[in-house]
């Protein structure tokens, strides 16, 4: 399982997630954001700026070991540097980093297409492996959960309406707008520390899977995930 704090930025694998409303709680509810006039205040992404990878965002851990997050995350710089999210000199060191003047955003759901979880497979992790000849690395796909289960390679590019999955005591499913298989832009062809490139990964998923690979749902039986939770899939 992976939660990605602060949009674009590295993010942090966890033993435990509280999955609801929101998603994945925790997950993408902070974000740069670009005050350049022309942008309009958008938020700040790899696709601007692929040295956002070099930068990882985490949450201090809790006391109880709860899977909900305490409080803001912390960032550490590519040189190992940690700063505080309330530290009122963090936007002008990430100015500064990428060349973009930001402020900074809190909110819940600021997932691409809304507050959703994103779920990929092993079973097509290895596929595209075995398709490209070259390693895959999953955290180029940024997912939330990762899982191993008996359905084929690339079976998730099928997913339709009404596609379930069950992990322990939740239920995530293809409904609402802009669920199902997910139609992937360009950064996973970046490492997932933004150091190097292959564009001819998207280029393969494009010509050979119609660009997709994972699959976007939403929850609808809220509840905590733990690693090595029984998954079932029913498409």
């Amino acid at each position: 399982m992976y939660r990605w704090p602060v949009k674009s930025l590295r993010g942090e694998k966890v033993s435990a997630a509280l999955l609801d409303h929101r998603g994945m709680a925790g997950d993408r509810a902070y974000a740069l954001i670009d005050e350049r006039p022309e942008r309009g205040r958008k938020r700040l992404t790899v696709r601007q700026r692929p040295e956002m990878l070099a930068w990882e965002a985490a949450y201090p851990a809790t006391c109880d070991g709860s899977p909900e997050p305490s409080g803001p995350p912390v960032l550490y710089s590519a040189s190992g540097a940690a700063w505080a999210w309330e530290d009122p000199e963090l936007p002008a060191a990430l100015a500064e980093e990428y060349g973009v003047p930001l402020s900074l955003r809190a909110a819940d759901g600021q997932q691409d297409r809304g507050p959703t979880v994103l779920v990929t497979f092993e079973a097509s992790r290895r596929g595209l492996e075995e398709e490209t000849g070259q390693e895959v690395d999953i955290r180029r796909f940024r997912p939330n959960l990762h899982l191993d289960t008996d359905a084929p390679a690339f079976a998730e590019e099928s997913f339709g309406e009404g596609a379930t999955i069950t992990v322990g005591e939740v239920t995530l499913a293809v409904v609402g707008d802009n669920a199902g298989p997910c139609i992937r832009c360009t950064v996973p062809s970046w490492d997932p520390y933004g150091r190097e490139r292959r564009p001819e990964l998207q280029k393969h998923l494009i010509a050979e899977h119609e660009n997709k690979f994972g699959v976007i749902m939403r929850v609808t039986a809220p509840g905590t995930v733990r690693a090595g939770d029984v998954a079932s899939v029913s498409a």
